[in-house]
C-alpha cells in the first residue's frame, strides 16, 4: 500500500473499532429506544430534514454544526471511556457557549482528545502553547482571528500565563460569549467591530500539580468547564493500534506491550 492509502485505512480501522464497540455495549445494555442515554452519550451525525446541506452533530443534549473544513488523510486517536467523557464535557460546553478544561498530568491526552473531536467534526483546532511571556495584546489577535474563522482555539498550558493578563482575557472570552449568545453575525470586539461565526470555541488545558503555576480568577473559571484527566487504557489503546495497522492476533500483544 502506498502511504497516503496506509494513513486512510489506519484512520478508519480505528473509528471504525469504536464504532463496533459503541455497537456491542448498546446490544449488551439491551438498549430499545432513542431516547436511552446510552445512545444518547455518543457523538451522533444528523442531516437536516429540511435543509439537507446541513449536518448537526449531536451529543446528549448538545448540537453542533458539523464544520466541513478538509483536513486531508490525518491519523485518529484511539478513542477510550475517557476521551469519550472528554468530548461530552467539551460539547455540553460548547452548546452552552463555554470552553472546557480538561486538566491532569502530562500524557493523558488533555490536548490530544481536543484536537480528535476538532477532526471529528471538521473544524480546524488551533493549538497554542502558552508561557508568561504572552500578554493580553496576543491574546486579543488570536481571538479576534479564530473568532472571524469558526476555528477552535486550543490554550496549553493555560496556567502559565501571568495572573495580570488572565483578567484581561477573562473580560475578553466574557466580550466573545455574549456576541456568540447575541446569535448576531457581528460583535463589538474591544474597540472594533468584527464578524463572529458560531463555530467557534476556546478550550484550555492545565497541569494543575507543577510549579511556577498560576491559579486561574473567578471570572475565567466560570468561563470553561473542567474534566479530570486521569490515566488512559494503554491495553485498549495498544490493542487498536496494532490492529489497526495489520496485526490479527493484536489482544494477545497488547496485553504483552502493558
Amino acid at each position: 500500500m502506498s502511504d497516503l492509502h496506509r494513513h486512510i485505512i489506519v484512520a478508519l480501522i480505528t473509528t471504525d473499532v469504536h464504532a463496533r464497540d459503541i455497537v456491542e455495549e448498546l446490544r449488551k445494555e439491551q438498549v430499545l429506544t432513542i431516547m436511552d442515554f446510552n445512545w444518547q452519550k455518543q457523538l451522533r451525525y444528523y442531516y437536516d430534514e429540511e435543509l439537507t446541506e446541513v449536518c448537526k452533530v449531536q451529543q446528549i443534549q448538545a448540537t453542533l454544526l458539523y464544520g466541513g473544513e478538509y483536513m486531508g488523510a490525518t491519523s485518529r486517536l484511539v478513542i477510550t471511556p475517557l476521551t469519550d467523557r472528554c468530548w461530552i464535557t467539551i460539547t455540553g460546553a460548547l452548546h452552552i457557549k463555554l470552553g472546557a478544561n480538561p486538566s491532569g498530568p502530562a500524557g493523558t491526552g488533555k490536548t490530544e482528545s481536543t484536537k480528535d473531536l476538532a477532526k471529528a467534526i471538521a473544524i480546524l483546532c488551533i493549538v497554542f502553547n502558552c508561557s508568561d511571556q504572552v500578554d493580553f495584546h496576543l491574546m486579543y489577535t488570536l481571538f479576534s482571528g479564530l473568532a472571524q474563522t469558526g476555528a477552535w482555539a486550543c490554550l496549553d498550558e493555560f496556567n502559565r500565563i501571568r495572573v495580570d493578563v488572565l483578567s484581561v482575557v477573562a473580560q475578553q472570552l466574557l466580550q466573545i460569549r455574549k456576541g456568540l449568545l447575541s446569535g448576531e453575525d457581528d460583535f463589538k470586539f474591544d474597540e472594533k467591530v468584527i464578524r463572529i461565526r458560531q463555530e467557534f470555541g476556546c478550550h484550555i488545558t492545565m497541569n494543575p500539580g507543577y510549579a511556577g503555576r498560576t491559579e486561574l480568577p473567578d471570572n475565567l473559571k466560570v468561563l470553561f468547564r473542567p474534566v479530570a484527566m486521569m490515566i488512559p487504557d494503554y491495553g485498549l489503546i495498544a490493542e487498536i493500534m496494532l490492529g489497526s495497522e495489520g496485526f490479527s492476533n493484536a489482544k494477545l500483544l497488547s496485553k504483552k506491550m502493558v
